[in-house]
């Protein structure tokens, strides 16, 4: 779909194949069971762009990138930095696909000064985490 999707499918991928999956994998166990009886209400309700909302529910997000990071060759800054972020996730950090994900979350500024750019991206996808469900640190959320 876009970059942001990519960063929701690419944290709800490393919760669940890392140690901090623990709080998904319980919302994923009792999610099946109703399932079934009611497949036509979650059906048409995941198929809309709220089913990365569902993704990444109760995931912690500064867990899944501790994790990363420290497993990564170069040292990264996700905390602070849009690149080392979408680093972190091994997606593409260019300036183009950070125009393009500028774009995508509406970015009202000049483009052209990346500075800036690349600062109210970082703010802005992790409050786009937080209010799709991921556990993302007070001092994170803006």
């Amino acid at each position: 779909m876009g970059i942001f999707s990519d960063i929701v499918s690419a944290i709800a991928h490393h919760a669940k194949t890392g140690a901090a999956a623990a709080a998904p994998a319980a919302t994923h166990a009792s999610a099946p069971q109703p399932a079934p009886g009611a497949s036509a209400a979650p059906a048409s309700h995941t198929a809309a762009p709220a089913q990365p909302s569902a993704s990444i529910n109760s995931v912690d997000v500064a867990a899944v990138l501790d994790k990363l990071v420290a497993e990564h060759h170069e040292r990264l800054d996700w905390r602070h930095s849009i690149v080392d972020l979408l680093k972190a996730l091994n997606l593409d950090s260019s300036l183009s696909a950070r125009k393009h994900l500028a774009a995508e979350l509406h970015y009202s500024g000049d483009t052209d000064d990346s500075a800036q750019m690349n600062i109210w991206l970082h703010k802005e996808v992790m409050t786009q985490l937080a209010a799709n469900g991921g556990k993302v640190p007070d001092d994170l959320k803006h």
